[in-house]
C-alpha cells in the first residue's frame, strides 16, 4: 500500500474563507484517497471540517504559543511533527507566507492560492473599470492544490446528509415540518447589509405563510437586540442566535430549505453544506469571485448598476463611497420574496 501523502492546508481566518476551502478539500480527499490533509485554522472553525475524511485538523494559537515570529517558528516547529509532504497556503498573508517558506527552505513542496489582487482592482476602481468576473475564489484554491498535483473536479460536488437535529436543537427549532427558511441580515461592513425596514417587510411577508418557519441567524448583544424586533412577535419567525453552539448552527443550518444571506460567511457556510443560498449584493458583486459555491448566478440579487454605475465599490465592502449608501434599496422586497418562494416550490 503506497504512503500517504501528508499536505498542510493554511487558511487561518475569516469565516466565509475558510467555509469557502471545505468543498475544495472535500472534493480533493473523495478524489485523491491517498492524500491526508491537515487543516491549520483558528480552533472555533473546527466543526466545519468534521466528519470529512482524511482530514485532521491543527488548532493554531495566535494568542499566546503561535503570536508573533517566534510563535510562527514554533507554528513550524508543531506542524513538522506532523510528518507534512507539501504545504498549500490558501491564505496567503505574513504569517502564512512565514510558515509556507520555511517549509519550503526545509525541501517541502509548496503552492499559494493567488488572490488576483490586481484583477479586484480593475473591477472595483471607479475610474477605468473593467466589469467583468474574476477567477471565483473556489477556482483560484483548486489552482493551488493542481501546482502541488492534484487537479481537482468540482463539477458533481458531493455534499455531507442533512444531520439529525439533537433535543437540545429541536428545543430551539422544533420538529422539522413545513418549509425552514433562514435568514442571516448581518455583515461585516454596512454597506452589504439589506435596510433594516425592508428585511422587516421580507420577514412579516414570508411568515403570513403558516407552512414557513423563518431562522434568524447572527450573533453578539447588539445583533441579537435586532433579531429580537425583526422577529415581530412572530410564532413561526425563531431568533438563532445565541441559543446554539456553532456545531448545532451548522446541523440546523444543513436542514433548511433555503438560506437568505447578504455577502457573509453564513452564505458560505450554507454553501458548504449544499443547501441553496439567495444572496444579496450591495457595495460588494458576485463578479469578484466571493459567490457562494456551486450556487446560479440568479441566487445573487445585486444592487441596481444603472442607477448607481460605480458598483461594485469594494471588494470586501469596507471602502465608502458618498451618494452610494442606499445603494441595497434598489433590491425590492418583492424580488426577494418572489425568489425564495420561486425555490421553495
Amino acid at each position: 500500500m503506497p504512503k500517504p501523502i501528508h499536505i498542510a492546508v493554511i487558511r487561518l481566518s475569516a469565516m466565509g474563507d475558510v467555509a469557502m476551502t471545505v468543498p475544495v478539500l472535500r472534493a480533493l480527499v473523495l478524489q485523491y484517497p491517498e492524500v491526508q490533509l491537515t487543516v491549520v485554522s483558528r480552533p472555533f472553525f473546527k466543526p466545519f471540517f468534521d466528519g470529512i475524511p482524511n482530514v485532521n485538523f491543527f488548532a493554531v494559537d495566535l494568542q499566546k504559543r503561535h503570536k508573533g515570529f517566534a510563535g510562527l517558528l514554533r507554528l513550524y516547529s508543531d506542524l513538522r511533527q506532523q510528518n507534512i509532504d507539501s504545504v498549500a497556503d490558501l491564505h496567503n498573508v505574513l504569517r502564512s507566507k512565514v510558515v509556507r517558506n520555511l517549509f519550503r527552505l526545509s525541501g517541502k513542496k509548496v503552492a499559494a492560492t493567488d488572490k488576483g489582487r490586481a484583477d479586484k482592482k480593475a473591477l472595483t476602481r471607479t475610474e477605468n473599470k473593467i466589469f467583468a468576473p474574476v477567477k471565483p475564489m473556489v477556482e483560484r484554491h483548486c489552482a493551488t492544490f493542481a501546482e502541488l498535483g492534484f487537479a481537482i473536479d468540482l463539477t458533481n460536488p458531493k455534499f455531507p446528509e442533512k444531520a439529525s437535529l439533537s433535543e437540545e436543537i429541536i428545543t430551539v427549532s422544533g420538529i422539522k415540518s413545513g418549509k425552514w427558511i433562514g435568514i442571516a441580515p448581518f455583515a461585516q461592513y454596512q454597506s452589504k447589509v439589506y435596510p433594516q425596514d425592508l428585511m422587516q417587510q421580507v420577514i412579516d411577508t414570508l411568515a403570513q405563510d403558516a407552512n414557513n418557519k423563518v431562522f434568524l441567524f447572527g450573533g453578539g448583544t447588539k445583533e441579537i437586540e435586532i433579531l429580537n424586533r425583526l422577529k415581530n412577535n412572530l410564532e413561526n419567525v425563531i431568533v438563532v442566535a445565541g441559543k446554539l453552539q456553532l456545531q448545532q448552527e451548522l446541523d440546523l443550518i444543513s436542514n433548511l430549505d433555503v438560506m437568505l444571506s447578504m455577502d457573509s460567511g453564513n452564505a458560505h457556510i450554507a454553501a458548504m453544506l449544499g443547501v441553496k443560498v439567495i444572496t444579496l449584493w450591495g457595495a460588494t458583486h458576485p463578479h469578484a469571485g466571493f459567490k457562494p459555491f456551486n450556487q446560479p448566478d440568479d441566487f445573487c440579487l445585486t444592487s441596481d448598476r444603472t442607477k448607481y454605475p460605480l458598483l461594485p465599490t469594494s471588494v470586501y465592502g469596507n471602502k465608502k463611497v458618498e451618494g452610494y449608501e442606499d445603494v441595497m434599496r434598489t433590491i425590492l422586497p418583492k424580488t426577494i420574496i418572489e425568489k425564495i418562494e420561486k425555490e421553495l416550490k
